[in-house]
């Protein structure tokens, strides 16, 4: 049985300067220290804009912070005439380690599509990025499809263009409760999170699937991050809106105190 580290990812959106970002993530790390949590235990991982990520990168390296951080988004392309784009080639420069794709804000508010996906994805792996696949379902999709007929759909078309040695992490985030106050329930996501591993060892392998993180978002917080991480198949956590308060964050990264086995 392979264990997988749980993943605590903070997706600020366009949120934050490149000084505010760099006081943030002092403030979180300070928190966690003061609170004597070891990150042995959790990866904790930002996603700040383009913009902030030199200085987050060297705050990090510079301070030895036990923290990851990726960008929000990349481009299919390595270089040309994309104005606005971000190559996976420059993000690797700054040591990157992660990339969000295909976050639903992304496919809705840019029309993205499976296709886009599918190359970013490619994009991030050729580069040495690990992606952070988004899917899910809005509402309209859960009442004429069901709870998992739509993340599943999305994800198989990714991985099927994959090889065997990819290393990726699967976001499951429920369109309709991001940003609503109102979370699927432990057993929602547990159910949906279970069939996407599924699909991870029909489309790559099975010891993928056992090694693959998915997490989950959708109106995460301190309050209920322990009952999501109860469930076998949920390894973490992509934050929104919660993770642009460090106590808050700081607290929903200290989750393995509250769980109950």
């Amino acid at each position: 049985m392979v264990t997988r580290r749980p993943l605590i990812a903070g997706n600020w959106k366009m949120n934050f300067d490149h000084l505010r970002a760099v006081a943030f993530v002092q403030k979180i790390a300070w928190t966690l220290n003061d609170a004597k949590f070891p990150l042995t235990e959790v990866e904790v991982a930002v996603f700040p804009p383009f913009t902030d990520i030199r200085s987050v990168q060297t705050l990090i390296e510079s301070d030895s912070l036990s923290f990851s951080f990726g960008a929000q988004d990349v481009s299919p392309f390595d270089s040309g005439a994309y104005t606005g784009d971000i190559s996976g080639e420059f993000l690797k420069r700054l040591n990157c380690r992660y990339v969000i794709i295909g976050h639903s804000e992304r496919r809705q508010g840019h029309h993205e599509t499976d296709e886009q996906v599918t190359a970013k994805t490619k994009a991030a792996l050729k580069h040495g990025l690990v992606p952070v696949i988004c899917v899910g379902e809005t509402s309209d999709d859960l009442e004429e499809f069901g709870a998992s007929a739509v993340p599943v759909t999305q994800l198989r078309a990714v991985l099927s263009e994959l090889s065997a040695e990819s290393e990726f992490v699967v976001a499951y985030e429920p369109v309709w409760a991001i940003g609503s106050g109102q979370a699927a329930t432990p057993a929602q996501a547990q159910h949906v999170c279970a069939a996407l591993r599924t699909v991870i060892a029909e489309e790559i392998s099975t010891e993928s699937a056992e090694a693959s993180r998915i997490l989950y978002g959708g109106s995460v917080k301190s309050g209920n991050i322990a009952s999501f991480m109860r469930e076998k198949d949920v390894d973490g956590a992509l934050v929104g809106g919660a993770s642009l308060d460090a106590e808050e964050f700081a607290k929903i990264v200290q989750f393995p105190r509250h769980v109950i086995a």
